[in-house]
């Protein structure tokens, strides 16, 4: 029998594999989270979040559909939880850290739960898990969607059920609702269930060096229909050694795959089959078959909801993509060579995951499938796509990072097999297992081979604790190194990327503008208002119709405080947008005030010549500079007659 190192991750209770990067991930998220000022982006969130439902509603017909039901969700939270920087960016510090441990646990499910516990820690640790972690924008919840949807998703091909495919048709639409562009995901789910419904599980979703008998669930018969078991749920199939009088032991202990030879025939488990002995084929291709049509047949069904509740936000937000996306660029080759670093938050950390996912695809083989076309195939699409219309936007990719993690937590896991010393059955004790044969180079691994009895020992009864642990998943001794050594390996790589991104993670707590060469100081522009205010001054901004938001910066920081903004004669409410619309003649709605504030985004040495039309030119006319205070990203001046 194969031998357990004695410090291995098998060791660890399986909710440790997935809570530890979880809570790592909040620990990091929740640092500082209040520090950065909002940028323009969440200062769109706080004024649709905001409005009164009517309001918003109409907002959404207007621009940014898109993100409409995320306003809505962020409506409800903020009426409890207010709108200070981290009230705001909380709702995605607790979706990354559910993410991160939903992303150890998706790399426990596919490689192993060394691989699972490394790629939650290293997405914990990445400077885009902090920076979306800390802006009440979509992406965060996004992310733990796509995260779950992939895992119910392999839950639901290893063992369907309505159950499983629920709450995976739930996630799906979930995640079209909050980002429309996450559900080219769905390009990767479909790669994976038609290979499933080709080939079967093996290979593709089931745990690694295992067979069916042998996964946690073993006791439990497989449902041989999407809706119903047609199997007593609790009873586990056993085998007889021999003759019907000898001990019995329970099929987890024999591969799927094992012959009849050395006195020990399969007994099949489905009713009115032969017995033991004989040479009749077994109908186990043809269940697979059926049971993989079932799983196709499952998945369609389950993007029935996510159709019909996405496509009608997709087409409104389709006919808004030109005033919502005006300022994207066509998608360009050099774009797609810069995402690892800008989606990374960090171009060091971006290359160096990049190469660890590389190399967890040739460690991997097919088993990287699922992981890997979930990067690949949104990136070209959206890539594509990007080309052809305004759609290359990096963080609207952030979603493929787990899955990157994923591939990287494979390769840090050192998936390398070197067999045990055999020991002799007199010797072997009950927690032991033989070790399995080899595999020639190039051949598919095959399924652990059982532990014969031998004629001394014809039947030696299995201990609940040999049945335990024949029954969970293993991961084999590889290499030179213990367990604990490759752990330990995997997690100083980890903390050496923690330590490459540390810069970027210091950065991006006084900043979320990118690149953070270029921030706005908002909050800086505010308080030199505050200090400097008088009754009757006025406010006037430059531009109006930009997506830096002057003016909700400015209102967001003042509040009740702000002085009367005078050319405005239909705020954003009002025009059921993020932009408010002024008057035509800005010298008549200028009358009687002797102060204005004017606002200008940019650092400008003359503010009030930056300001072009007939808004502008009242103002020349009318008014000259007092002072001015240049912040970052913005100028402040008072102006008097």
């Amino acid at each position: 029998m194969r031998r357990f190192g004695p410090a291995s991750v098998r060791a660890l209770p399986g909710w440790a594999v997935w809570v530890t990067p979880g809570l790592l991930t909040l620990v990091v998220t929740l640092a500082g989270i209040g520090h950065a000022q909002p940028w323009r982006d969440e200062l769109a969130t706080w004024s649709a979040a905001t409005r009164p439902l009517s309001d918003l509603a109409r907002m959404t017909r207007t621009i940014d559909a898109a993100t409409g039901p995320y306003y809505l969700l962020m409506h409800g939270w903020t009426a409890i939880a207010g709108t200070s920087p981290t009230a705001l960016r909380l709702p995605s510090a607790l979706a990354m850290a559910v993410a991160a441990a939903l992303t150890a646990r998706l790399g426990a499910v596919l490689v192993g739960r060394r691989a699972g516990l490394l790629a939650g820690l290293l997405f914990a640790v990445l400077p885009v898990t902090s920076r979306y972690g800390q802006e009440a924008r979509p992406y965060a919840l996004a992310t733990l969607l796509a995260v779950l949807a992939t895992l119910l998703l392999v839950e639901a091909l290893r063992r369907p059920t309505w159950r499983r495919w629920a709450g995976y048709a739930a996630a799906v639409a979930a995640l079209g609702l909050l980002h429309l562009v996450a559900l080219t995901l769905l390009a990767a789910h479909a790669v994976v269930v038609l290979l499933t419904a080709a080939h079967g599980p093996a290979g593709v979703v089931d745990p690694p060096g295992q067979s069916r008998a042998q996964m946690p669930d073993a006791s439990r018969p497989r449902r041989r229909h999407l809706w119903r078991s047609t199997q007593p749920r609790d009873r586990a199939r056993v085998e007889h050694h021999g003759c019907h009088d000898a001990p019995q032991t329970p099929t987890a202990f024999h591969s799927a795959t094992r012959s009849n030879a050395g006195g020990t025939p399969r007994v099949s488990p489905h009713p009115g089959s032969r017995e033991h002995g004989t040479d009749a084929p077994e109908a186990e291709p043809q269940n697979v078959t059926g049971e993989a049509r079932e799983a196709l047949a499952g998945w369609l069904l389950a993007l029935v909801p996510a159709v019909v509740l996405v496509t009608p936000l997709a087409l409104v937000a389709r006919g808004q993509r030109g005033r919502q996306l005006d300022w994207v660029d066509p998608a360009r080759l050099p774009d797609l060579a810069a995402l690892p670093g800008a989606l990374a938050q960090s171009g060091v950390v971006g290359g160096f995951v990049l190469a660890l996912a590389a190399l967890g695809v040739a460690r991997l083989g097919r088993r990287a499938l699922l992981p890997a076309a979930a990067v690949l195939l949104p990136v070209l699409l959206m890539f594509a796509a990007g080309t052809m219309v305004p759609l290359w936007v990096t963080r609207y990719l952030v979603f493929t990072v787990p899955f990157a993690c994923v591939l990287a937590g494979a390769a840090l896991a050192a998936a390398r097999v070197t067999p045990a010393p055999a020991r002799t059955p007199a010797t072997a004790t009950p927690a032991e297992a033989t070790p399995a044969e080899p595999a020639p180079a190039g051949a598919t691994p095959a399924e652990p081979a059982p532990a014969e009895a031998t004629p001394a020992e014809p039947a030696r009864t299995a201990t609940p604790a040999a049945a335990g642990r024949t029954a969970a998943p293993t991961e084999a001794e590889q290499g030179p190194t213990s367990p604990r050594g490759r752990v330990a390996a995997g997690i100083a790589v980890v903390v050496l990327a923690g330590l490459l991104g540390l810069p970027d993670q210091v950065a991006l707590r006084r900043t979320h503008e990118w690149p953070r060469s270029a921030p706005v100081d908002y909050a800086g522009a505010a308080g030199t208002i505050r200090a400097g205010q008088g009754p009757g001054d006025a406010i006037v901004y430059s531009p109006r119709d930009g997506w830096l938001f002057p003016d909700l910066g400015m209102a967001y920081h003042l509040g009740s405080r702000l002085p009367r903004d005078v050319l405005v004669v239909r705020d954003q409410r009002q025009d059921a947008s993020l932009w408010a619309v002024e008057c035509d003649d800005p010298a008549r709605c200028l009358a009687g005030v002797n102060r204005v504030w004017l606002v200008v985004t940019g650092r400008r040495a003359d503010p009030l010549a930056a300001v072009p039309g007939a808004k502008g030119d009242a103002l020349r006319a009318g008014y000259t500079v007092r002072q001015v205070w240049p912040r970052p990203g913005i100028t402040v001046a008072l102006l008097v007659r």
